[in-house]
């Protein structure tokens, strides 16, 4: 699988196709809302990502921002120190389809692909 990414270098990046895919997410929920991505303790590596649809207005100022044409993504600077260089992608393969992360900053990752290790 070949990875493109939005030509933007940023601390978070974006597939193309995981940028179609959550524009039409947000555009089911009716609102202007951000996506928040972050990292918390668990999982079969030891993190797990999280990421879920925010209101804007919940952004606090130490939040790192990246806009991408209007579809921003937030993450909080703990996190951001565990995701800086993430690349997110879209896969709408049957088996092995969703969001996927890749992580240079993990040494460690689980075959569900939702957690990894540090």
């Amino acid at each position: 699988m070949t990875q493109t990414t939005v030509p933007q270098k940023k601390g978070i990046q974006l597939t193309p196709a995981a940028l179609k895919h959550l524009l039409a997410l947000r555009e089911s929920q009716g609102k202007e809302l951000c996506l928040r991505v972050g990292v918390r303790q668990g999982g079969c590596s030891g993190m797990s990502y999280m990421m879920d649809f925010e209101d804007p207005s919940n952004v606090a100022d130490k939040d790192e921002v990246f806009d991408y044409d209007g579809f921003k993504i937030v993450c909080d600077p703990k996190s951001m120190l565990y995701l800086y260089g993430l690349v997110l992608d879209y896969s709408s393969a049957m088996i092995g389809g969703g969001f996927q992360f890749t992580n240079p900053n993990a040494t460690q990752s689980c075959g569900c692909g939702s957690s990894f290790g540090v």
